[in-house]
């Protein structure tokens, strides 16, 4: 099996860090004996990079990054993202709302596909947060054509070499990231493959996707980057390329 890089964001997840180590430190070693977890404390108030410290003192393959200030979901990511040293990335939210052990399904499909993404099945959420997430999706399809899913489900795995390709080109650093780069590396021509993987309710921390800062930066940047997409293609028309 190839090497992995296990990325966890995190933002006030000081009570889910020790547990969430915990439960990928088998997974990652069921499926390789080469891996590295990353932990990317994206400027929390809480006690998370002590937390992750205190782990990196039983565990060598635990790594800390930090962002001074709070930077973003999107920008948080990046950081793991372009941090990792493995040859595969495996990418999954700190807050313990994933089964890790299942990541053994998905390696059957790394020779077929560059990119495996998981979709929740079913979603674990508040009523709220679930009507919100289907709406951002369709959304998100409508401006730029299916890609996944379920698209900021946080359980996929893709090469490595597609971050470092794509990385120049995202702008994106709140919660449109996870579309932009999704639809980037679409139509780069990276073959993408989908499976059901389990969601939990949230046990500990809280969540920041329902905040009004937060949702006003992911239309903006949702835009932002259609209008993009449209100025190239309309630049590509216009050079005949």
């Amino acid at each position: 099996m190839p090497s992995i890089s296990l990325v966890l964001p995190a933002y006030n997840e000081a009570e889910n860090i020790e547990p969430i180590v915990a439960e990928a430190i088998p997974a990652l070693e069921s499926v390789t004996s080469d891996y590295e977890i990353l932990v990317v404390d994206d400027g929390s108030k809480d006690d998370t990079a002590g937390a992750t410290r205190r782990v990196m003192a039983r565990h060598s393959q635990v790594r800390l990054v930090q962002h001074a200030v709070n930077q973003g979901f999107g920008a948080a990511v990046l950081t793991g993202f372009s941090s990792a040293q493995k040859d595969w990335i495996f990418y999954t939210d700190a807050d313990r709302q994933f089964v890790l052990s299942e990541l053994q399904k998905f390696c059957p499909f790394m020779e077929e596909a560059d990119l495996i993404a998981g979709y929740r099945a079913p979603r674990r959420d508040p009523f709220v947060r679930v009507f919100y997430g289907k709406g951002w999706s369709m959304l998100c399809t409508l401006l730029f054509g299916y890609t996944v899913r379920d698209v900021d489900c946080g359980f996929k795995i893709f090469r490595r070499e597609i971050i470092h390709k794509l990385a120049p080109h995202i702008v994106s650093r709140g919660a449109t990231f996870s579309i932009e780069w999704l639809v980037r590396a679409k139509r780069a021509g990276y073959r993408f493959a989908e499976l059901p993987v389990t969601h939990r309710p949230r046990v500990a921390g809280s969540q920041t996707g329902a905040n009004l800062g937060v949702i006003t930066r992911a239309f903006r940047e949702l835009w932002r980057f259609r209008v993009e997409l449209w100025r190239v293609g309309t630049s590509r028309s216009v050079s005949g390329d």
